[in-house]
């Protein structure tokens, strides 16, 4: 895998992707269920599945279902950094340009967190879950990259859960 799917533009991103549109029931208004406006992103490589179905609008629902793909896959998908160049080419120029005096800037609602999130996964794993290694590697303070990780739950629960399979005390 060259880039992690959470980093993909939109147009590559949902090219790898089934796309269904469907009818919801549920409060909305008496348009709700005469038009197809759910949509349920299926990103094909991995089985990920993420739906929106909250607007009247299919592009809006489109577009967070996009965005709630790209939250899945960071989590749930983790590329290999064996591979020296990539190893080698870390901190991403992405992670680079949101991090300044060893902090992490940005919020967990913008569009690159979830590209961010995945590297800072990738690295954790590479780094078999020890904070201060992967922090040392992405150019953060381990108190940094643990903030960071706290402010997705699903991502901060497997942060834990593989650090107590490895024998670490899961962090607070």
């Amino acid at each position: 895998m060259d880039r992690h799917p959470a980093s993909l533009p939109a147009e590559d991103l949902l090219a790898e992707c089934e796309i269904r549109r469907q009818k919801r029931g549920g409060p909305g208004g008496q348009h709700r269920n005469k038009v197809e406006t759910a949509v349920v992103i299926t990103h094909r490589p991995t089985g990920v599945v993420a739906e929106a179905n909250e607007r009247r609008s299919q592009a809006e629902n489109l577009a967070q279902a996009t965005s709630r793909l790209r939250l899945k896959l960071a989590v749930a998908v983790r590329s290999t950094l064996t591979d020296n160049s990539i190893a080698t080419s870390l901190p991403s120029p992405l992670w680079r340009s949101r991090c300044e005096n060893q902090r992490i800037s940005v919020s967990d609602t913008h569009q690159d967190f979830p590209a961010l999130l995945a590297e800072a996964l990738d690295t954790l794993a590479a780094a078999d879950f020890n904070i201060a290694s992967a922090a040392s590697q992405l150019c953060v303070t381990s108190s940094q990259l643990t903030r960071f990780i706290q402010s997705e739950p699903t991502a901060w629960s497997l942060l834990n859960e593989a650090r107590r399979t490895r024998g670490l005390r899961p962090l607070k």
